[in-house]
């Protein structure tokens, strides 16, 4: 069973970085990292394809936050810069295969959670 595993999380100060990393086993997947703050829906924060060519980012992160992926270590990170109050959620990643019939298999991680805060 694929199973993303999350790290990197932690507390850091307003203005602060951040580099999570989620490392999964197998090919040919698509990654996404998303948030969830408490009390409020989980988004999408970036994504990344299983090139790596196509990358998408949320408007609100998009000027502070890359997204790249290590081929050989299958291993896909999100580096947040400026970080605000605001960003405050568990981080989730998620791990995509999609088959040549078309169904998809969603994987995800447990989550690593980022404070910011002075």
């Amino acid at each position: 069973q694929l199973q993303p595993v999350e790290s990197g999380g932690g507390l850091v100060q307003p203005g602060g970085s951040l580099k999570l990393s989620c490392v999964a086993s197998g090919s040919s997947l698509a990654f996404g990292w998303f948030r969830q703050a408490p009390g409020k829906e989980r988004e999408e924060v970036a994504c990344t394809s299983r090139s790596g060519a196509v990358k998408s980012f949320l408007d609100s992160v998009k000027d502070r936050v890359t997204i790249s992926r290590d081929g050989a270590t299958n291993t896909v990170h999100l580096e947040m810069n400026s970080l605000k109050p605001e960003d405050t959620a568990l981080y989730s990643c998620n791990a995509r295969r999609r088959w040549p019939n078309g169904r998809v298999n969603d994987y995800w991680g447990q989550g690593t959670q980022v404070t910011v805060s002075s």
